[in-house]
């Protein structure tokens, strides 16, 4: 294969694309906290998808062009993830039905962003079976973060109270997986977390009174943040290099993994706690019609920006043609 096919342009930023790197990036710091969003969808639906692999693969070789491109979605992932710890885990404490419903509305919407990279393509066996595959992941992820919750697998909310070192090491692995699922669509960085068993933990420990009384607590942050960025610029090359290779079938895949994740948003271990407080007490009418408003509030609002972006592309193409 010719080098140059594995190049790829680095937009130059104005007010309106540097924004818009920027809100990436708070999606992308958003879906460490939120069960089910996946920030490279976001990735593809703003069509700074390719781009965004580009980037950190090619971070150290391309210091300052790809620095300057990464630079808004660094600052983005970073409110993300406070704001998301802040005030998106109370709402989901509050209101989870209604918050999923919302966010699942918004990825369904977007979701024909995603199949638009398939347009044209011929569907083999080889395709249908990969977009079978990328299907089950996330909902198979789900529903295993699903069961370790109704065993009580991920509501150990003390379990860092004594940091071990065995903690730091998996914390590398953890982190690295973590990394991994911010750069392939489909893959919910909190899903994951609830399937080992880390996400309620983590949650809780991030507090001044916690990290006082166990400030070692550190440590495992550092772990998850070195695998983390190791996952995430790791992964990123070999995913250039296979899109390069083979678009339409690793698309096949993406497109399989994104519809898995907004099934899994319905099944995993934070909501299925809901199903269970439903089951008890009575499903809340009031949770349900909400959720439901805002799923479809989510899905239109999504779906429009879909059309607008359609619309700006075919402008783009056309005066290309002229």
């Amino acid at each position: 294969m010719a080098r140059e096919s594995l190049e790829i342009a680095l937009i130059k930023y104005n007010k309106k694309s540097w924004c818009k790197s920027a809100l990436l990036g708070f999606f992308i710091g958003l879906a460490v906290i939120v069960p089910g969003i996946s920030g490279s969808t976001v990735a593809i639906i703003f069509k700074l998808y390719d781009q965004f692999l580009y980037a950190l693969g090619n971070l150290f070789k391309k210091f300052k062009q790809c620095f300057v491109f990464l630079l808004p979605i660094g600052i983005g992932i970073v409110i993300g993830v406070l704001l998301g710890f802040i005030a998106v885990e109370k709402l989901l404490e509050l209101l989870p039905f209604a918050v999923v419903c919302l966010f699942a509305g918004l990825m369904s919407g977007a979701f024909p962003a995603v199949t638009d990279e398939l347009k044209g393509a011929k569907r083999t066996p080889k395709r249908v079976a990969l977009f079978a595959l990328g299907l089950f992941i996330p909902v198979a992820l789900g529903c295993f973060s699903a069961l370790a919750a109704a065993n009580g697998g991920a509501a150990v909310a003390d379990q860092f109270a004594q940091v071990e070192f065995w903690h730091i090491l998996l914390g590398v692995l953890i982190g690295c997986v973590v990394g991994i699922t911010q750069i392939v669509p489909g893959l919910s960085a909190s899903a994951f977390l609830m399937a080992v068993g880390w996400f309620s933990g983590l949650v809780s420990s991030v507090s001044l009174t916690y990290w006082q009384a166990n400030p070692k607590i550190f440590f495992v942050y550092i772990a998850l943040g070195v695998g983390f960025l190791i996952g995430l610029l790791g992964f990123s090359k070999l995913l250039t290099l296979v899109f390069a290779k083979a678009r339409h079938s690793a698309y096949s895949m993406i497109v399989g993994l994104s519809l898995g994740s907004i099934l899994s948003m319905f099944c995993n271990g934070d909501i299925v706690a809901v199903y269970s407080e439903w089951s008890r007490s009575g499903a809340q009418v009031l949770d349900i019609v909400l959720g439901v408003a805002l799923f479809a509030i989510g899905a239109i609002g999504a779906y429009a920006l879909v059309k607008y972006q359609r619309k700006k592309d075919l402008e783009t193409v056309e005066e290309a043609q002229k």
